[in-house]
């Protein structure tokens, strides 16, 4: 995505509706297993969330993953929160589960793949481009990331 992507969400056109609706998104690994320190399920899982989004029309804007959890930014469309979570969660948890049977065996014991829980949070035009980047940095070290001015999720949540 080019500098004037990231930094401005342009307007939208849907069939009955005209806005913009870019979402932070963030799931947990059940169990808070460190799944995605073994790289072949972090790139499966972007991999089956960008399919995904092309199958719903959304945008998928950043994604940063660290040990045990995952950060993106999406244009949603006109989809709330809850849908894009049901739709990425679902396809990406029963795919990544049945093509590494090995980690469904050794971490999840036949349940599924991430938390229940989610965390969302709709972006502004002011922090999309902080968002953009905090998702992006995750699994760096925090001497790495780069000063945003907020450091923390609870910073954004305030």
């Amino acid at each position: 995505m080019d500098l004037v992507s990231r930094c401005y969400a342009e307007i939208r056109h849907h069939s009955s509706s005209v806005g913009r609706n870019i979402l932070h998104l963030s799931f947990k690994t059940k169990y808070c297993h460190n799944i995605f320190n073994f790289p072949e399920v972090q790139k499966q899982c972007e991999k089956i969330f960008q399919e995904v989004c092309r199958k719903h029309r959304w945008i998928l804007r950043e994604i940063g993953f660290d040990q045990d959890h995952v950060h993106i930014t999406i244009d949603a469309g006109t989809d709330g929160p809850k849908d894009v979570a049901k739709a990425l969660k679902g396809t990406s948890g029963k795919k990544i589960l049945i093509e590494f049977p090995h980690i469904k065996k050794t971490y999840f014991w036949g349940s599924g793949f991430w938390s229940p829980a989610i965390y969302f949070d709709s972006l502004g035009e002011r922090t999309i481009t902080d968002m953009d980047a905090y998702a992006r940095n995750q699994g760096l070290p925090r001497n790495l990331k780069p000063k945003l001015g907020q450091l923390h999720l609870d910073d954004f949540a305030s």
